[in-house]
């Protein structure tokens, strides 16, 4: 499943050895990642900044600047080595560590993402579910466990997971928000349409996919008046 992040804090915290980034880079980050992973699999093993701006739409000068902030310089009429490119991207963005994280709300698009293994291609590991429906809970979606949400609290203390995937009605999204919270996650990924309030030690990451619709309704409409003109 292809998913959009919208970050809604423009200031990154970073560790001592994590170089914090302009947002618009690190959202191109992956793009890169992406089609230099396929060229790894092709066996490709060089690759420049012009071909990545071809096959991507961005600009070359854009990609030696997004990378040159990493340290990650390209030789001279050869360009970037492929597979070296792969672990750095990888290592920064933290795709190649193990991330455990659990879905509240696990309805159809909850459930999606519980099936969505390909997620953990990208270290993301989905442990568990959430939810307040009794037919649901107890059972297994895509082997994972349903939990009662009233366990939310107990379960944490045992298993101190950071990341909550939230894809709960919107008018729970901020009391759902807050639970998650009070039980020591750290991490929210927001697919809700609600734009969710949480301390600032707290990330939170808006995939709103109805902003998305939006967009594409309003570009087809622009681009559809214009060629009647």
């Amino acid at each position: 499943m292809a998913v959009i992040c919208i970050l809604n804090r423009a200031e990154m915290k970073s560790s001592e050895n994590r170089t914090i980034l302009p947002e618009p880079t690190i959202r191109r980050l992956p793009w890169y990642l992406s089609y230099v992973r396929m060229l790894d699999n092709l066996h490709v093993e060089y690759v420049s900044s012009t071909q990545i701006s071809n096959e991507l739409n961005v600009q070359s000068s854009q990609i030696a600047k997004d990378l040159s902030f990493l340290n990650i310089r390209g030789k001279t009429r050869i360009g970037y080595e492929v597979h070296s490119l792969v672990t750095e991207l990888e290592d920064f963005l933290g795709f190649n560590e193990h991330h455990d994280a659990v879905v509240i709300g696990t309805g159809s698009l909850g459930t999606a993402l519980m099936q969505d293994h390909g997620l953990e291609n990208y270290g993301l590991n989905i442990v568990a579910g959430f939810d307040v429906r009794s037919e649901v809970i107890g059972k297994y979606l895509g082997g994972i466990p349903v939990y009662d949400i009233s366990e939310l609290s107990d379960w944490q203390r045992e298993h101190a997971v950071s990341i909550a995937i939230l894809t709960v009605p919107v008018e729970r999204a901020q009391t759902t928000a807050d639970l998650a919270i009070a039980s020591g996650m750290t991490a929210l990924w927001n697919f809700t349409p609600y734009r969710i309030k949480a301390p600032d030690d707290v990330v939170i990451a808006n995939t709103s996919i109805y902003a998305h619709l939006a967009i594409i309704y309003n570009r087809m409409h622009n681009t559809s008046t214009e060629s009647k003109k």
